[in-house]
């Protein structure tokens, strides 16, 4: 029996920063917070140059492969070629190197009359038969125009005159259709879509010898740049998250029809959250979806492919990039049929990833995006700032030893502000981890050898 797998049902239809923000930021990357660390995440990547984009899509589905369908409108009639099945490596490295992450800093000794130096590190067969006859389909309407077996998943392209018929069609060849499909069913036909349905082909799977799914990847051609994501809230239970990464040459990729929001930034936490940075990222998401009371798209990063500043990951490889569908980079001689080699990815790869928690009932539209001009350096960065724990007796030592016991005071309410936490458990915690992050004082061994 085959059902459509909420977190995944979204349909696709193809749819000037201050001289401080734009300096190199240096400091130790100590941790991020991945897509891992939420339920129910679905990924989708959308390669786009002008009207042609080609999408990746990716879940987190738990169950048998024979429990997975997918129902996912399409704006034109999709080939056999225009199928792909993608590298999920590829995806989880873009995840990772977008992440938001934790960064820290060691203050100077306080009493040394010189600028701050600050040390960087980078993180471093055939078609399976319908169990109702192509005549019955088209008696509802439903026209199979297309079935392909593409790795190990079995495809169908259909189109449908109403939403009635089509969702009979569905039931009746097994597919679990929620209560209150159909209108969402028919405002997708009124705009002449297809219906791109897969499901797992078990002998395939077994035979290419994948223990898990792997993404579907779909190219087309479209003016309009948009994701429909009203059939993924139809059977859902509660509300999904969604994660979306645009590759494009000119810039960031915002939301036209909701607020795209940036996420707090280079705000300075305690150090304690070192060791839940997880914990703290998901709980600061959540305070942010209350505030904007859940109808706005969150900005987590933005920035060109070549490099980061701190990476949270390495920057992604011209293969990966392709293997994503960035297709506007190389490409092949006309001439020779010789593939040209792909230049670096610095001048014509800008990705942005979009955070959205969504439901049906604050999210009745499907998403609208532009491409904009504006490549201003954006990612979601925290700041574990430690003080100097040395000997300091200058006269600024008392005024330093004030300003720190003020900034102290500052992370908690700022902790406390972002995630909803009592003041006072977070006091307790950054007592119990006060305890020197890295050896300052004058024994450390690089003064020894240093006087």
């Amino acid at each position: 029996m085959k059902r459509l797998t909420s977190a995944l049902l979204i349909a696709l239809l193809v749819a000037a920063a201050s001289s401080e923000r734009l300096r190199a930021f240096c400091g130790f990357y100590v941790a991020k917070a991945d897509a891992k660390i939420f339920n129910k995440a679905s990924k989708v990547i959308i390669a786009r140059d002008g009207n042609r984009t080609i999408m990746t899509m990716a879940n987190d589905f738990q169950g048998e492969p024979k429990e997975f369908a997918v129902v996912i409108p399409v704006p034109t009639r999709i080939t056999r070629d225009q199928i792909h099945v993608g590298d999920q490596r590829a995806i989880d490295h873009l995840d990772a190197f977008t992440a938001p992450r934790l960064v820290e800093y060691f203050d100077d000794d306080p009493c040394e009359l010189r600028m701050m130096k600050e040390s960087a590190m980078g993180a471093a067969a055939a078609p399976t038969a319908m169990d109702q006859s192509r005549q019955n389909s088209r008696r509802l309407g439903v026209t199979i125009e297309a079935t392909y077996t593409v790795g190990e998943y079995d495809i169908l392209i259909l189109s449908a005159q109403d939403s009635g018929g089509l969702e009979t069609w569905l039931r009746q060849n097994g597919y679990r259709i929620p209560a209150g499909a159909s209108a969402v069913l028919g405002s997708y036909i009124k705009q002449n879509m297809r219906f791109f349905v897969a499901r797992v082909n078990l002998a395939e799977q077994q035979r290419l010898g994948f223990t898990y799914l792997r993404p579907l990847q779909v190219a087309y051609e479209s003016p309009k740049f948009m994701l429909p994501i009203r059939l993924g809230t139809v059977n859902a239970n509660g509300p999904q998250e969604l994660f979306i990464y645009t590759l494009t040459r000119t810039g960031r990729v915002e939301t036209t029809n909701y607020r795209t929001v940036k996420i707090p930034t280079d705000t300075e936490v305690p150090a304690f959250l070192k060791q839940e940075f997880p914990r703290f990222y998901t709980a600061m998401f959540d305070e942010q979806v209350r505030r904007e009371n859940m109808t706005a798209v969150f900005l987590e990063y933005a920035w060109g492919m070549a490099w980061c500043d701190p990476c949270a990951a390495d920057p992604l490889t011209n293969d990966e990039l392709a293997k994503l569908g960035v297709f506007w980079t190389g490409g092949v001689d006309a001439s020779t049929g010789v593939r040209r080699p792909m230049p670096s990815p610095a001048a014509n790869v800008y990705v942005t990833r979009l955070h959205v928690r969504y439901d049906r009932d604050r999210f009745p539209e499907d998403l609208v995006f532009q491409e904009t001009g504006n490549r201003e350096n954006f990612q979601g960065r925290f700041i574990i700032r430690h003080a100097w724990t040395g000997a300091a007796t200058c006269g600024r030592a008392d005024e330093y030893r004030r300003d720190v016991g003020q900034r102290r005071a500052q992370e908690a309410r700022t902790l406390a502000s972002l995630t909803g936490w009592p003041l006072a458990d977070i006091h307790r915690k950054m007592q119990a981890s006060n305890t020197p992050a890295a050896p300052q004082g004058e024994d450390a061994w690089w003064r020894r050898i240093w006087r």
